[in-house]
């Protein structure tokens, strides 16, 4: 797939992961945040708790995108919030979720798995 049509499936699923978080009750405090170690594709709030969100769209489906977090990408999700939280000077509890988005026309079917890596 040509990166344009790459970027625009990933920004179609961001967004839809994020509307999805806010009706859940979240608040978003970040999209697309990066440092020199990678990106976050989405920060947010539930109550207490900071949530950082890795988000996979795929168009084959969703098993294909949870698939698609390797070892080394689940170290540099870890490494980014630690990164995150020193920059902003936040120490509170906090957890990684990884949201699969899959299907590009109508209603994406979402699938949200908080605390994705049970650390």
């Amino acid at each position: 797939m040509p990166t344009s049509k790459r970027k625009l499936l990933g920004n179609h699923g961001e967004a839809a992961a994020a509307e999805f978080l806010r009706q859940k009750g979240y608040q978003i405090i970040a999209t697309n945040w990066r440092s020199s170690v990678g990106e976050f594709d989405l920060i947010a709030q539930q109550n207490e708790v900071l949530v950082f969100v890795e988000v996979k769209t795929r168009r084959g489906g969703l098993d294909s995108a949870l698939e698609s977090i390797t070892p080394r990408k689940r170290a540099i999700l870890e490494r980014l919030a630690y990164i995150y939280m020193d920059e902003h000077g936040i120490e509170t509890d906090w957890r990684i979720d990884v949201i699969a988005v899959s299907g590009s026309q109508g209603k994406p079917t979402i699938e949200h798995i908080e605390n994705a890596f049970d650390w």
